[in-house]
């Protein structure tokens, strides 16, 4: 109700009285009223006057009723401590393939190898439970799947080259821009859950914390709505995902991918080794090559270029 609500005060593009809203939605005024006031308690800009209400403004909205067709998978927060650990715990409870854990603000944001994401207000943290049907030798792809689209959507939208750093962050103009991390649980050799997190910097700027990061708002100088943003990757994202066509996508990352052919240092929980990055094998390996000519085949782990 408080989707189709917010629908017909900007179809409207004025006034629009209790009665016609009523009479649209086929509910009582006072029902129209107490929808107004729990919206304008989510901070819609609702203006009541004598006449109806009027929507003064836009709202950069993450609320489920914003998503439609997705409205019973989207789950948002204005904070948490980690959309991965309230995702973990939905995947462990069942809820459905393609479930999405929004948050405004997280305030202990996961990185790899248990670093912090910066995760300030009017960045775009999310993570998607994922129950593909792929036995867990494919699932590396998935993750690389996500990464190429958002570096495509991000494109797509706002006209900038960005591109994949192994293993799956997104840059622009060298600079970081977006973030994610997985986990996976598995049974016999299926995949039982990815969860799939991602942070995006859209309205925030964290430069002055991390200078090897940017954000939309920092590139142009004003903000972008993440709802677009997430909306345009979700759709995009489980199109590709249903098709389950993942032989190309390795071959097609490499084409984003500014990576491969640099002197690049390599830090996993056991080790650091440096060398020139030859290629990714069909599952997302960094195949590295060492100062003694021979080949090291990196699983997982952070890579500085």
């Amino acid at each position: 109700m408080k989707g189709r609500i917010i629908e017909a005060l900007r179809a409207g593009n004025g006034i629009v009285s209790g009665q016609e809203l009523s009479r649209t939605l086929g509910v009582s005024r006072v029902s129209v009223w107490k929808h107004i006031r729990n919206l304008q308690k989510c901070g819609y800009p609702i203006a009541a006057t004598a006449k109806g209400y009027r929507l003064s403004g836009a709202l950069d909205a993450l609320f489920p009723w914003e998503f439609r067709g997705r409205e019973s998978r989207i789950h948002y927060f204005p904070e948490v401590t980690s959309t991965m650990e309230v995702a973990k715990e939905m995947a462990r409870k069942g809820y459905p393939h393609f479930t999405v854990v929004i948050a405004g603000r997280q305030q202990q944001g996961r990185g790899r190898l248990r670093r912090v994401w910066l995760a300030d207000e009017g960045g775009l943290y999310f993570t998607m439970v994922l129950r593909p049907p792929v036995p867990t030798a494919l699932a590396p792809r998935i993750n690389f799947l996500a990464a190429l689209v958002l570096a495509k959507t991000l494109n797509h939208l706002y006209r900038i080259d960005a591109k994949v750093k192994w293993p799956n962050d997104i840059l622009v103009d060298g600079k970081k821009i977006a973030g994610m991390l997985s986990e996976m649980e598995a049974e016999s050799d299926r995949v039982t859950f990815i969860n799939m997190g991602i942070g995006v910097n859209v309205n925030n700027d964290p430069s002055d914390r991390e200078p090897a990061a940017t954000s939309l708002k920092k590139i142009f100088a004003k903000e972008f709505s993440r709802k677009t943003l997430l909306i345009d990757f979700l759709d995009a994202f489980e199109s590709r995902l249903e098709s389950l066509s993942l032989d190309a996508v390795i071959a097609e990352w490499k084409r984003y991918t500014l990576t491969l052919g640099r002197f690049v240092k390599i830090v996993t929980i056991r080790e650091t080794v440096e060398g020139i990055a030859e290629d990714v094998d069909e599952n997302g390996a960094l195949l590295l090559r060492l100062e003694d000519g021979s080949i090291k085949k990196i699983v997982s782990g952070d890579c500085f270029q």
